[in-house]
């Protein structure tokens, strides 16, 4: 979308009016601003994402991604009975609950307070009673080599400014030979707009043009941050931290999956990935 186009409406509406968005810009972006900005926006969109979403990612379930690829069957993390396991931008900590009825010791930690609360309510449903710590994920408020396996589903790393600070902060709280193993949205979709339909399916933007997506208020305040990385920059962040990089799964999209998430479709399934899956170890 061109700098300064007015924000589409559409799902996000009630954020968006809340919050005072009225237009889109690329823009450099500090980490004080992005983590002013997505703080708002998580805790105004919450209830909202809750709503749209906690149906498909369920009370204590480990979903990785739109596509529908469970840790009950990936096993990404192997083993984590008796382990220490971190979830980073853990949402409602759907994935937390799921890794402690699996019966590990899992912490799960998030930017925003809104989310933590549909997090607390979760725990209270289901009765896993999984630790919750509002942090954001470039500071991490916890022990050096304290966990045995660290993740994140679709949490944290495209809202901070700096990667390299949140793949040095879980190297740190983690043990050595321990997994990191994260999803986020494929690199290459950055090119394509956020549409789930036809229009989502023409090259709009360069691949290689890592100014970050900002949707801002009248006064030209950030609401909203988004940053790209190429799959390049994953893999060198990754190893400039210590990580060892052993898997990238991409996932195809499934015979009869029919669901709709943002800009994920069976339409755009079918033609390109959606989802990126990093299965790393700590060096």
């Amino acid at each position: 979308m061109p700098p300064n186009e007015p924000a589409a409406p559409g799902r996000h509406d009630s954020a968006e009016h809340h919050l005072g968005t009225t237009a889109v810009a690329y823009r450099a972006v500090g980490g004080p601003e992005a983590a002013a900005a997505n703080l708002a926006w998580w805790d105004a969109d919450a209830d909202d994402y809750q709503a749209e979403h906690g149906g498909f990612l369920g009370d204590a379930d480990f979903v990785w991604c739109p596509e529908g690829v469970r840790e009950a069957e990936a096993r990404l993390l192997g083993d984590v009975r008796g382990k220490r396991v971190l979830e980073v931008g853990c949402g409602q900590a759907a994935c937390a609950r799921w890794l402690a009825a699996e019966g590990a010791h899992a912490v799960a930690t998030d930017l925003s307070a809104g989310m933590l609360r549909h997090a607390r309510d979760g725990n209270a449903r289901t009765g896993l009673a999984v630790p919750l710590v509002q942090a954001n994920a470039e500071h991490l408020p916890l022990a050096p080599g304290s966990f045995d396996a660290a993740c994140s589903a679709f949490g944290a790393i495209p809202f901070v400014a700096s990667v390299d600070a949140v793949f040095a902060e879980v190297h740190r709280v983690l043990r050595p030979g321990a997994p990191w193993v994260f999803s986020v949205t494929h690199p290459m979709r950055w090119i394509f707009p956020d549409d789930p339909g036809p229009q989502g399916l023409t090259v709009t933007q360069p691949y290689f043009d890592r100014t970050p997506y900002v949707e801002v208020d009248d006064e030209g305040t950030a609401t909203y941050v988004e940053y790209h990385h190429t799959l390049g920059d994953y893999v060198r962040a990754l190893a400039g931290a210590g990580f060892t990089l052993t898997d990238l799964v991409e996932p195809e999209w499934p015979a009869g999956h029919t669901r709709v998430w943002g800009q994920w479709s069976p339409l755009r399934g079918k033609l390109f990935p959606g989802t990126a899956i990093f299965r790393t170890h700590r060096t």
